[in-house]
């Protein structure tokens, strides 16, 4: 049961708004390995000898890394929105214990109290 002191609609409203802003950042990252991937055809092919090639080729594989980043992202914050429906929300995955607001403003998609999130890391 989600920790009586959170507001649910201020939560989902915040996941709705972080939704939106990131499905923004996956279309425009798309839009931009499909430019990288456009241009690199008119590059020759031999990474080797021409100083573009290496420099379009670690440039799409940034955008990919970020566009697999936000897609992620996507993913737990409508995990996060499950959450909501389900009475899950804002309470710890790993100790059970409740996860305080000012957590989860800042990360609402977050599954993990602080100290649970540090152990994982470790």
């Amino acid at each position: 049961m989600a920790p009586p002191e959170l507001d649910a609609a201020y939560f989902a409203r915040l996941i709705d708004e972080r939704m939106e802003h990131t499905r923004e950042q996956i279309s425009s990252l798309t839009a931009v390995i499909r430019e990288v991937t456009l241009a690199a055809k008119d590059i020759p092919a031999d990474d080797e000898h021409d100083p573009e090639g290496t420099t379009v080729s670690v440039e799409r594989a940034n955008e990919v890394a970020l566009l697999a980043a936000a897609e992620a992202s996507l993913i737990e914050l409508m995990e996060a929105q499950e959450r909501l429906t389900t009475d899950g929300y804002g309470i710890c995955e790993r100790c059970g214990n409740p996860i305080p607001a000012a957590r989860l403003e800042i990360r609402p998609e977050t599954r993990f109290c602080v100290e649970c999130a540090a152990a994982r890391r470790r």
